[in-house]
């Protein structure tokens, strides 16, 4: 029975690289897979998923007023049977496009699995996690280690120096040279100034 998936992590857990291996998976077995990510993540290029240890895979790019239920029965009109639909950065879906997901569940009988972050950089929920974890069916958490050995379930952002990053926009590209994952401890700790966290530096940075 087709069902609604939300895999959730703070930053730097593998989110990406989960979800391409779950699509090689299906590819295995001779299973048709469609993986959509937010015109929003331009990281990798457009219509494009990577994961930070090298992996990537062509997707199908979507912008926020995108209708995704009527986006997928048109890729099966197309290109007949689907067996698994993936969903890069999950966070940034709207909250309609996550009914239309339940849809392409309900309706169309086709697994949904979506992987993203459950939270921004001020602890708060984002738009498309916030019904996700209302909505799905299963919710399955992806583990990381915060620096200081404890489990990291927040993300937080840091300027140049460490320090945490408390006014912006909620949604600012950036991968590891601006998030860090922590545990709530470490979160409280940075973000009232109290300690700071050395941001991941890319290779030759």
């Amino acid at each position: 029975m087709a069902k609604l998936y939300f895999y959730y992590s703070a930053m730097n857990a593998g989110k990406t690289t989960t979800l391409l291996q779950s699509a090689h998976n299906y590819s295995e077995r001779g299973m048709r897979t469609l993986i959509l990510v937010p015109t929003l993540d331009h990281r990798a290029g457009s219509g494009t998923v990577a994961s930070r240890i090298g992996l990537s895979a062509s997707a199908t790019a979507f912008d926020r007023g995108a209708d995704l239920h009527a986006l997928v029965g048109a890729d099966i009109a197309r290109h007949g049977p689907l067996h698994c639909v993936l969903i890069d950065e999950a966070q940034f879906l709207a909250r309609d496009q996550v009914w239309q997901l339940g849809e392409v569940v309900d309706a169309l009988g086709v697994p949904v699995l979506c992987y993203g972050l459950r939270t921004d950089f001020r602890g708060e929920l984002f738009e498309g996690s916030q019904y996700l974890l209302a909505w799905a069916d299963e919710l399955v958490e992806i583990k990381t280690i915060c620096h200081s050995g404890s489990k990291a379930t927040m993300t937080v952002r840091v300027d140049e120096h460490g320090r945490a990053v408390n006014e912006g926009p909620q949604v600012e590209i950036g991968g590891n040279e601006r998030y860090v994952s922590v545990s709530r401890a470490q979160f409280k700790r940075i973000t009232r100034g109290e300690d700071r966290v050395e941001p991941v530096r890319p290779p030759g940075g």
